[in-house]
C-alpha cells in the first residue's frame, strides 16, 4: 500500500472518532502542518472529509454515503437487520451483530430502543475482544486457526473487577460457550452493563457471527438477562435456518 493511501485511510479512521484540529492530524504523522494540510484538502475536495465552523476536519457526507452503499450490499446484515429488530422489540433491551473481519470481530449492525442502554459501540467499529459476549460466541465455534489468529494479537487489558486477564482464563470461558451454545459478558468492559450473545451459523455449518441482548445491571442483571435466553436463541436458530444451516441431527451429535 502506497504512503498517501496508507495516510489518508490513517485520516479518515483518525477523524471518524472525532473533528480534529489540523495540527492534530500532523502529529499523528509527524509530519509539517502543510503535508498534512494537502492531504486533507485532497479529501476535503473528494467530499471525504469536511471542514466545520471552528476549522475541525471530521466525516464527510460523501463518506457516509458509501458507507450506507457498503451496509447495503452487505447480504448477511441485510438477512440479519428485521430479526434483531424484532428481537429488540421484544426484549425491550439493545441488541448487536458482530462478525469475524480477519483478526478482528466487528460490529455490523445495532439497535438502541428508547429507554434501553446507550453503548459506546459503533457498526464498523472493533469488538473488545476478551469482554464482549459477542466475540466469546463467534471465537468459541471458529476452528483452532482462526481462533489463535485472533488470541495472538490480545493483551487482556483489564478494565473492571470482571475483566478475564489471561489467555487461559478466556479459553477456558469459550469452551462453556462451546458446551452451552451461549456467551455473556458479566459487566467485563463496563461495570454498569451485562449481556448475553449466541452464534449465528451459515449454510455450512460454519460460524456466520453473534447477536448478543445488552442491559444495564441496574436494571436487568445477568440471571434476570439468562429468561431471554430462549427469545435470543430463537432468533439465532430462525437466522441460521435463512442462510441455509440446518440443525444437525441426534445421530450426528452423538457421533
Amino acid at each position: 500500500m502506497s504512503q498517501t493511501v496508507s495516510r489518508a485511510i490513517e485520516v479518515l479512521e483518525f477523524c471518524s472518532e472525532r473533528p480534529r484540529e489540523l495540527l492534530e492530524i500532523a502529529q499523528l504523522w509527524d509530519v509539517h502542518r502543510t503535508t498534512a494540510l494537502r492531504l486533507v484538502q485532497t479529501l476535503e475536495a473528494g467530499g471525504f472529509v469536511r471542514k466545520d465552523d471552528r476549522g475541525r476536519y471530521g466525516v464527510g457526507f460523501r463518506l457516509a454515503a458509501l458507507a450506507e452503499s457498503a451496509l447495503e450490499q452487505f447480504d448477511l446484515r441485510t438477512v440479519v437487520h428485521p430479526h434483531i429488530v424484532d428481537l429488540s422489540e421484544r426484549v425491550r433491551q439493545t441488541v448487536q451483530f458482530a462478525v469475524q473481519q480477519g483478526s478482528r470481530i466487528v460490529y455490523v449492525d445495532k439497535i438502541e430502543p428508547y429507554n434501553s442502554i446507550r453503548l459506546n459501540t459503533r457498526i464498523g467499529g472493533y469488538v473488545v475482544v476478551h469482554t464482549a459476549g459477542v466475540s466469546k460466541a463467534i471465537l468459541a465455534n471458529l476452528a483452532p486457526t482462526q481462533r489463535d489468529r485472533i488470541l495472538n494479537e490480545l493483551t487482556f487489558e483489564k478494565f473492571t473487577d470482571t475483566t478475564l486477564t489471561s489467555r487461559a482464563a478466556f479459553e477456558q470461558r469459550l469452551e462453556t460457550v462451546k458446551e452451552t451454545g451461549w456467551a455473556y459478558d458479566d459487566g467485563e468492559y463496563e461495570s454498569i452493563s451485562n449481556c448475553i450473545a449466541a452464534p449465528v451459523w451459515d449454510h455450512a455449518g460454519r460460524v456466520a457471527g453473534g447477536i448478543s441482548i445488552t442491559a444495564l445491571k441496574a436494571q436487568t442483571d445477568l440471571v434476570a438477562l439468562e429468561d431471554l435466553l430462549p427469545d435470543l436463541l430463537d432468533t439465532t436458530t430462525t437466522i441460521s435456518r435463512e442462510l441455509g444451516w440446518r440443525e444437525p441431527r441426534s445421530a450426528d451429535r452423538t457421533a
